[in-house]
This record gives structure tokens, C-alpha cells and sequence, in this order.
């Protein structure tokens, strides 16, 4: 069996470490230089050769910074004779940027999982992409796990007798309806356009939410506009109270502060991207023990579907 190293990233270093205890592995060093030109160097402070290597780094702000620095630690792993290098990716940014919906528009999405391979990556694990499509971007083996587990475990402590599930968006519907399956509740989901990148519409709830305890769940708050929208709407559908949960908690431009000053009981996000804002409403959730077992599988060459299954 090839000796495990992993490195971390400078984007996450709390989440990086929390891997490695669970993991039981040490978290090998990793020294980032930049030059007076801006341009970054990496150098892999371990030895890397006939090793198999994890490189944890989330794609968050600053997203090209962190992206950069992530293909210069493949980089120097390929150079390092590593044996495979896996990209450990819990927030994948670009993966938003999955679709041409306008003329001369870039796909992101698929650009960066080709940099990605380029620079060196035999394998990638991720959590939660933004859509499915995303996964068939890339030219190596994904490895996509969700954060239903740890949600579903959260929300089990709470009375949900008069619970409903409810997906902003009919594009995130199946996964809220796995979701609502785990707690043994209903499901509905947001009639939703997006305008821009500001400015969302949600005309109808598709599902009765009048007088029930909702439970909102996507994959990531960033802003918060379709979240805000669909509070307004699930007021005027009667909604007795309501709870937001997802995997990426972003909360870019004070989301958070704006989110938690609404009538919202609770605020939960994983612990995907690192926060710098607290609140008594938020509750973080960690991914870690997820992803350690994922990478503890993939290195023995075990299943890491059957996760799913727990």
C-alpha cells in the first residue's frame, strides 16, 4: 500500500487539519512564496514520490488566488513523481458556470476541471456540485458527495411534526426531496426565474407550506437573493416558521447579518468554506468526518458510493 500525504491549501487550513486528525495523518507542509512580479511559487515541503497525494483546497474567495494555487500544488506533485493526485475540492465555485444562457458566455465550470487535469490531477473529490452536469466535466474520476447526512442528523433533534421540505428551485428539487426522505417529510419546491445575477423571481410555491414548519434547503447561500425571495413568498403562503439549511454557506455582502435579521428560527451551513461571521441563528456543520472517511476509501480503493448509504 503507497504511503497517503496531504497537503493543504492556504484557503481552508482549520477544515485541512480537522482532515487530518480524523484521518490520523499527519498534515504535511506546504510553502507559498510570492514574488514581487505577484506571481505565486509552490513548494511541496514533503516527499511526494510513489505517494498518494490529497491536495484540500476550497475554490473560495479569493477564487482565482486559491484556484491558482491549487493547480501550482498539482503541478509540483506530478513533478514530484507522485503516484496520484487527488484534488479535494468541498466548494467547487465554478461550478455555477455550467451552461452557455447567453451569447459569447464562458463555461467555467468545464474550463476549470480541464485546468485542473492539465496541471496534474488523476482524481477529484468534491461535495454538493451546483448541478449534476458539472460531474461529467471532468476527464478523470469524481468522487461527488452530499451533506444530506449531516443535515438530516441536525434536523432529527427537532420536532418535525408539522415539518415541509421545501427546494428554492425545481433544479435543486430532487436533491430536497432525498433529502425530505431521510426525515420522513413532505417536499415542495419555488417557481423560480432568474433574472441576473441580483435578481431573482419565485411566483408560486408548488406544494402547501400554509401553516407548516418549513425547512429550506439548497446548495449554497451566497448573496442570498433567491433565499430572501423565497421567504417573501412562503409569508404569503402562510408559512408558520421557517429554518434555512445548505452545504455551502458563502453569505457574501453581509447574507448572513440580512439573513439572521429576518424571522428565520435557524440558520445551518456546513463547514465547506471557512467563516468569518458568527451568529447565535447559524449553526456550522462539519463536513470533515465525511471527507476523511472518503479519502481513508479512496486510498485503500473501497467504496466511497456506500456513504450514501448511511
Amino acid at each position: 500500500m503507497r504511503e497517503i500525504a496531504v497537503f493543504g491549501g492556504s484557503a481552508h487550513p482549520a477544515l485541512t487539519a480537522e482532515i487530518c486528525r480524523y484521518l490520523t495523518a499527519p498534515q504535511r507542509p506546504v510553502l507559498l512564496k510570492r514574488f514581487a512580479n505577484d506571481c505565486l511559487e509552490i513548494q511541496l515541503q514533503s516527499n511526494c514520490r510513489e505517494r498518494d497525494v490529497f491536495l484540500i483546497q476550497p475554490l473560495v474567495r479569493p477564487v482565482q488566488e486559491h484556484l491558482v494555487e491549487l493547480l501550482l500544488m498539482a503541478d509540483a506533485a506530478r513533478g514530484a513523481s507522485a503516484a496520484r493526485v487527488t484534488a479535494v475540492i468541498p466548494h467547487y465555485a465554478y461550478g455555477r458556470s455550467d451552461k452557455k444562457d447567453a451569447p459569447r458566455i464562458s463555461i467555467g465550470g468545464r474550463l476549470i476541471a480541464d485546468l485542473l487535469v492539465t496541471a496534474g490531477v488523476n482524481r477529484v473529490l468534491t461535495l454538493n456540485l451546483h448541478s449534476p452536469q458539472v460531474h461529467g466535466f471532468f476527464s478523470v474520476p469524481v468522487d461527488h458527495l452530499h451533506a444530506l447526512r449531516e443535515l438530516a442528523r441536525h434536523f432529527r433533534a427537532r420536532d418535525l411534526s408539522n415539518a415541509i421540505v421545501v427546494s428554492p428551485d425545481l433544479g435543486y428539487a430532487k436533491s430536497a426531496a432525498a433529502f425530505a426522505r431521510r426525515l420522513g417529510l413532505p417536499v415542495a419546491a419555488g417557481a423560480k426565474e432568474r433574472i441576473s445575477d441580483h435578481e431573482v423571481k419565485i411566483t408560486a410555491i408548488i406544494g402547501d407550506v400554509s401553516d407548516r414548519d418549513v425547512i429550506v434547503l439548497d446548495d449554497e447561500i451566497s448573496r442570498g437573493t433567491t433565499v430572501f425571495e423565497l421567504l417573501d413568498r412562503l409569508h404569503d403562503e402562510g408559512a408558520r416558521s421557517v429554518a434555512v439549511a445548505c452545504t455551502h454557506g458563502l453569505f457574501a455582502d453581509n447574507a448572513l447579518e440580512k439573513l439572521a435579521a429576518t424571522d428565520v428560527t435557524e440558520i445551518v451551513c456546513t463547514n465547506t468554506a471557512p467563516l468569518e461571521a458568527e451568529h447565535p441563528k447559524l449553526t456550522v456543520l462539519s463536513v470533515a468526518p465525511a471527507l476523511a472517511e472518503a479519502i481513508s476509501r479512496i486510498h485503500n480503493g473501497e467504496s466511497v458510493s456506500s456513504l450514501f448509504d448511511q
